[in-house]
């Protein structure tokens, strides 16, 4: 696999909802079927655009959530308060209707069972997403790379995916899937509590002399802090590929 992708002239598709999943109580993935699509890599993402019968149109970026799928692309969409696209997402949007798309678009944030490992993914939130492809990406493809995934959570309700992770961990040998919650647990939670700081990513992440590909995805204070937190305990960064969000228009 190649470490970029082939840059060409983006053109904006009619996609159709063919298949939705309600992840969590803000959090719904939706499958679209583009008429024309030529494949992406795990870590790509889209550009969805809105137009109101004003003529007004609304346009964001969201990450795609699974590994290549002929014509299908499966985006998720947190609820942001007061977003006027991610509302519409994931509390309008029907399956049958339409929406405009464009992509793939990026190409230094991705991977594929070529480029190798070990690999370590860690998450902040709804930045799992584009995780969640490559993780996908490694189980479709039977590869035995050793994966590591370290997820950062508000509570055990913000878990997105998480039936499928908890599968994942437990019947696919060499990945191992480890939650932390930052602000409130339920009873009877045996997971770990707190921040991924420089002392628990020492832990639980790869230690530098295995070399691994690491994965961060997250609100922009979460990948920073983490990122910098790796590169202090000894990994290469060059092998530390980060992808961040901020505040936007929802």
């Amino acid at each position: 696999m190649a470490g970029t992708a082939v840059r060409r002239r983006l053109t904006w598709a009619v996609a159709e909802v063919v298949g939705e999943v309600t992840e969590t109580a803000r959090v719904r993935s939706l499958v679209l079927d583009v008429p024309g699509w030529t494949g992406h890599l795990p870590g790509q993402h889209v550009d969805l655009r809105l137009t109101a019968e004003d003529g007004y149109q609304a346009q964001r970026s969201y990450s795609i959530a699974t590994p290549d799928d002929g014509t299908r692309v499966t985006i998720t969409v947190e609820q942001v308060a007061d977003g006027e696209v991610s509302t519409y997402l994931t509390d309008v949007l029907e399956v049958g209707d339409r929406i405009e798309l464009r992509g793939p678009i990026g190409g230094y944030f991705v991977w594929g069972p070529g480029r190798g490992g070990p690999l370590c993914l860690i998450a902040g939130g709804s930045g799992i997403v584009p995780l969640m492809a490559m993780l996908r990406s490694r189980i479709a493809a039977d590869s035995d790379i050793p994966v590591r995934m370290l997820c950062s959570w508000r509570s055990a309700g913000d878990i997105i995916y998480g039936e499928e992770l908890a599968g994942i961990d437990r019947e696919h040998e060499g990945v191992t899937i480890e939650h932390t919650l930052t602000r409130s647990a339920p009873e009877g939670w045996s997971g770990r509590r707190g921040r991924l700081d420089r002392a628990s990513l020492s832990s639980l992440a790869w230690p530098p002399d295995a070399e691994p590909l690491t994965y961060i995805c997250g609100p922009t204070g979460f990948v920073e802090a983490v990122a910098s937190d790796l590169v202090g305990l000894g990994h290469d960064p060059d092998r530390v590929l980060t992808e961040r969000f901020g505040p936007s228009g929802g």
